[in-house]
């Protein structure tokens, strides 16, 4: 092993590739207290592997010898680049259409390409300038974020929730909405159905619509399944 001590060019690949997974575990970390797809393992493997890739698409580009018969030019960072544009095909494995037309993994899937931007920028030396995106990042998602949530614009306080009732009448259906208006529930999309009972017809509502009220889904649902007009109900959050 003394190798490792009088090398010092191994000695500063070992201190990139141990800069970047360390750089990637905080991102990693994040997606994993939000139980999301790409936890601590895959934003590891990512970054190192891309800060291992630059390290070679650079070395090779300046060790590569010259020659009087062929006149070679490399670009150093050509590698980094395909990094770039194929770790999209990973990032796209995360992103998911419910059956509700919401779509999620948007964040994961940006991190994922992230996480491959702090490999690069670590092998390419960027040191300093790794870690501080990695702290805006963090910073931005787990406080800039909240926060506007909680104050800012009114658009940006809501939230978007999925409603599945079952109603006996027909009239309910303008109840319900008249229930909704009245409580600031901004209704962006109705789906009206006719459910088959052994008895009698029901009628079935699918809604998508917007609400800031910062009740939990439990609250929201105790207070829809008052009302006297319905059957059943399913609600779900959104985002």
């Amino acid at each position: 092993m003394e190798w490792l001590s009088t090398d010092n060019f191994t000695i500063e690949v070992l201190l990139k590739l141990s800069i970047a997974a360390t750089l990637s575990l905080i991102i990693g970390i994040e997606r994993e207290l939000k139980k999301k797809p790409v936890g601590l393992k895959t934003s590891l493997v990512i970054a190192t592997f891309s800060c291992l890739l630059t390290i070679i698409s650079i070395e090779t580009a300046y060790s590569t010898p010259a020659r009087d018969d062929i006149n070679i030019t490399m670009d150093p960072l050509r590698l980094a680049a395909q990094i770039v544009s194929g770790i999209g095909f990973l990032g796209a494995g995360v992103i998911l259409r419910k059956g509700n037309d919401s779509i999620t993994g948007l964040t994961t899937a940006a991190m994922i390409w992230g996480a491959a931007a702090i490999g690069i920028a670590v092998g390419a030396n960027f040191y300093i300038e790794a870690f501080i995106t990695v702290m805006i990042v963090v910073l931005g998602i787990e406080l800039l974020a909240p926060l506007l949530m909680k104050f800012g614009p009114k658009r940006l306080r809501m939230r978007e929730v999925s409603l599945m009732v079952i109603t006996e009448q027909a009239d309910n259906i303008n109840d319900l909405m008249e229930y909704m208006k009245k409580y600031d529930m901004y209704v962006e999309n109705v789906s009206i159905r006719d459910v088959s009972n052994t008895e009698k017809i029901l009628h079935e509502i699918d809604i998508r619509f917007s609400t800031i009220e910062t009740n939990h889904t439990i609250e929201l649902y105790n207070r829809l399944r008052k009302l006297k007009f319905v059957q059943n109900i399913k609600i779900e959050y959104l985002d």
